[in-house]
């Protein structure tokens, strides 16, 4: 099965990329997508699964509202009401919130990551 995120912007983009797989697409609203925008987001998530994970603030939640409508079958990762954005809420936080989606399969932990630079240093 093929997983489809959509985030707002760019930095959330990048602080997800660097918490999941190759194999999760991660595609950016840029703002308040208009109607054009979210044809071309309805073409390119297709029929993969699809959450969508917006900053919980006004923005994010006009944005997750629009989104809503026009993916009615979507699943849907929140932040917690403090954190400003996902791109700035902590690694800790994001994982929970992906593994409550059931994404864990998807995630790359921080130590896994670490490890992995150990074992390629090891001669």
């Amino acid at each position: 099965m093929e997983i489809v995120i959509i985030v707002e912007g760019k930095n959330d983009k990048a602080r997800l990329r660097r918490l999941l797989t190759g194999e999760v697409d991660i595609l950016c609203t840029f703002g308040t997508p208009g109607p054009d925008q979210i044809d071309q987001l309805v073409r390119k998530v297709g029929d993969r699964e699809l959450y969508i994970f917006t900053d919980n603030d006004a923005s994010g939640r006009r944005i997750r509202g629009i989104l809503r409508d026009a993916f009615p079958d979507a699943g849907h990762i929140y932040t917690r009401r403090g954190y400003p954005g996902v791109e700035n809420t902590p690694d800790e936080y994001l994982i929970q919130q992906l593994e409550k989606a059931g994404l864990e399969e998807y995630i790359i932990r921080p130590e896994d990551d670490d490890l992995a630079r150990l074992l390629q240093h090891d001669p």
